[in-house]
């Protein structure tokens, strides 16, 4: 593994520093997530939605999720019994704290949570330990974009809950889905035209990350104890992995890569619209709660703004969700890609989708990240 030492999270150790993104709506499930874990990086479900599959989804939409939380961990431990496995869990999410606990229930190492500043995820987690009446030994990780949220999080957490993450991932504006970045600062990072590779302003982004790192060890020193950052967002080659190595990260959270493998939970229409797109087909899009999202352009985002929306049923997924003025069900056009129809949903993606160019097991992607 060349210069690649394992992730080390207090007694959790991934042996290859690779965590594998969450992806919702189920693209990231028990396959994906335990065969990572069992090649010896993290495995990370999400909840976006998680229970769609479930037959009561429709009219119970937060009871079937909650239930498949335990079934898709359960699936994925089968996988990897001795893997680290967790859970990715979107602030934005309705009845956020209840997945929360759920997820700490079902025994997961490590909960990652981003889409919003998770500021309250402590008090969940001890909410969780009063329910069960143990110990609970799940890991928490915030996800930050730039040195300001991360102020706001370490503060927070060290002035009302007096302790520290034990993970912070960075994420950057070349990722998939919801991007943590208003649409001004995408432009000024180079991020929202076609050509990224040659627009995106690394260097000036590289700086932020190492400030996220040089902020995160001021309060590890203060708590006297160790809190690996992971960088994450156009990470797709060992040379990437090693850029960001050489920044000072521990290790890092690659996403798109990882839709292209036989054992990602996607169905193959999904993985088929990444191999096929090119990349003028990867295009910046307003999701329906306001926030910036990359995904693949396709014929369901050049109807949207041309046809007339109504909402037939509303599955209860997002907190801030206006269902008078959303152009679309974002629930329904991600249950539309993770059934197939992806011509009728949206296809979140990273920046580099373009450059999948066949299907790869999750072994091979894992040996070329790493460089072995």
């Amino acid at each position: 593994m060349g210069n690649l030492k394992p992730l080390v999270i207090g007694e959790l150790v991934v042996p290859k520093p690779i965590i594998q993104g969450g992806m919702g709506v189920g693209i990231s499930l028990s396959s994906l997530a335990g065969s990572v874990a069992k090649a010896g990086g993290m495995g990370i479900i999400s909840t976006a939605q998680i229970g769609f599959r479930e037959p009561d989804f429709a009219d119970h939409s937060l009871e079937a999720n909650l239930r498949a939380i335990g079934k898709e961990f359960k699936k994925a431990r089968e996988i990897s019994p001795e893997g680290v496995i967790g859970f990715n869990i979107m602030v934005a999410t309705k009845n956020y704290a209840m997945y929360v606990k759920e997820a700490v229930k079902a025994g997961a190492d490590i909960i990652i949570s981003g889409a919003g500043l998770p500021v309250s995820l402590p008090a969940h987690l001890a909410e969780a330990a009063a329910e069960t009446g143990t110990k609970v030994k799940t890991k928490i990780a915030p996800i930050v974009s730039s040195v300001k949220s991360a102020m706001v999080i370490l503060k927070m957490w060290d002035r009302k809950f007096g302790r520290v993450p034990d993970l912070v991932v960075v994420e950057g504006p070349l990722a998939g889905g919801h991007l943590g970045f208003s649409r001004e600062s995408l432009t000024e990072l180079g991020v929202d035209t076609p050509d990224v590779e040659h627009t995106f302003h690394q260097d000036a982004y590289d700086e932020e990350v190492k400030g996220i790192i040089s902020l995160v060890g001021e309060y590890a020193q203060k708590y006297q104890t160790k809190i690996p950052v992971v960088t994450a967002g156009g990470i797709y080659s060992h040379e990437d992995v090693m850029h960001q190595i050489e920044l000072g990260a521990d290790g890092v959270q690659v996403a798109t890569r990882f839709v292209t493998t036989v054992e990602c939970d996607a169905p193959d229409a999904f993985k088929q619209a990444y191999i096929q797109s090119s990349k003028e087909d990867i295009v910046i899009t307003k999701s329906p709660v306001g926030m910036p999202g990359r995904a693949i352009h396709n014929s369901f985002l050049s109807g949207v703004s041309q046809t007339p929306f109504k909402l037939e049923h509303c599955y209860q997924c997002l907190e801030k969700c206006d269902k008078k003025t959303i152009p679309y069900c974002i629930t329904k056009a991600l249950v539309n890609s993770a059934e197939g129809h992806t011509d009728e949903g949206l296809v979140f993606c990273g920046s580099n989708a373009f450059r999948a160019e066949r299907m790869e097991t999750v072994e091979e992607v894992m040996e070329s990240l790493v460089g072995e």
